[in-house]
């Protein structure tokens, strides 16, 4: 049998893994927000990001032996039609994660872009788990869960109902829900793809070139409908947001099996709050919340995590 301070260890470390995932998606939402506002078009913002994240994701699974054996899992595993098509479509998700950083965070700010993702990916999470889509198979809804999945849905609430919004177009803040949910699917997706293959970092790259193929064909669109976008940035910095992607996009497939999609979800929760209100406090947008009010759903977050997380303690018998 496992040890227990082990398996506890471990699942800690999986958590503490679920936070950085977070603290990666504030920073790559407000790059590619940036992105999107330099270009003026937020669909060719998310089709350099991704692209630039497709290269890197190449090059690393070419260079290491690990990566060049999954891509030959992956081809074994396509040959043999052991791979259903529906594991390649997390890319789709990720696109559209991306393409709403380059539309909205550049005008609400990544505090009010991640607490509408929030709700999309707490309800979500709760589903996914309960009907077993995750690799980790069916885990169920305990009451401590639902109670976490509330507290992060009135951070969620807090927001939405502040000030901030005031002047906001209204499907701003609503396209994040829709991420939020989307990344849940995409986490539980890439997570089964990396298990039937073996390969976080191949899992990646099929994220990755399923979505850039999807984002060129909309770029390309948008371009021809809409008019060329303004000239490239020249700042290398606004480019980064293809890596931060991959970064928690492999993350994310590598845990997912240990956390679950709603504690992967409550942990990203947590880093993207904390994050996002320090970024938007050094560098703001119009739609950025108060100190104060960013404070407290900070507070909510992590009352959420901590009641999902949290163990009944076993009595002793006497």
């Amino acid at each position: 049998m496992p040890d227990p301070a082990v398996s506890r260890f471990a699942g800690a470390l999986a958590l503490g893994g679920a936070v950085l995932v977070g603290v990666l998606t504030a920073l790559q939402a407000r790059v590619n927000g940036q992105l999107g506002v330099r270009f003026e078009d937020g669909f060719v913002a998310a089709a350099v990001s991704f692209s630039s994240g497709l290269v890197l994701v190449v090059a690393v699974c070419l260079l290491l032996p690990a990566g060049r054996a999954g891509l030959r899992r992956l081809g074994a595993a396509v040959r043999a039609h052991a791979v259903p098509w529906w594991m390649f479509a997390g890319g789709a998700a990720g696109a559209f994660s991306v393409a709403t950083q380059g539309l909205t965070v550049g005008i609400i700010g990544v505090a009010l872009y991640t607490v509408g993702s929030v709700a999309g990916g707490t309800v979500a999470g709760l589903v996914l788990d309960r009907v077993g889509y995750a690799p980790g198979g069916v885990m169920a809804v305990t009451v401590p869960r639902l109670i976490g999945g509330a507290l992060a849905v009135g951070a969620v609430a807090l927001a939405l109902t502040g000030p901030a919004l005031r002047g906001i177009p209204w499907w701003m803040p609503v396209l994040p829900f829709f991420v939020g949910a989307g990344i849940a699917w995409q986490q539980a997706t890439n997570g089964r793809l990396r298990q039937r293959i073996d390969s976080a970092l191949v899992a990646t790259l099929v994220n990755f070139a399923g979505g850039t193929l999807l984002l060129l064909v909309v770029a390309g669109v948008h371009v021809a409908l809409s008019g060329p976008p303004a000239p490239a940035p020249t700042e290398v910095w606004v480019y980064v947001g293809g890596a931060l992607g991959v970064a928690y996009i492999f993350l994310s497939a590598a845990i997912v099996q240990r956390t679950g999609v709603l504690l992967l979800g409550l942990g990203v929760v947590v880093g993207q709050l904390v994050s996002s209100l320090l970024i938007d406090l050094v560098w703001p947008a119009p739609g950025t919340p108060g100190t104060a009010e960013g404070a407290f759903m900070i507070a909510l977050a992590l009352a959420s995590v901590a009641v999902a997380t949290a163990r009944p303690r076993r009595r002793r018998r006497r």
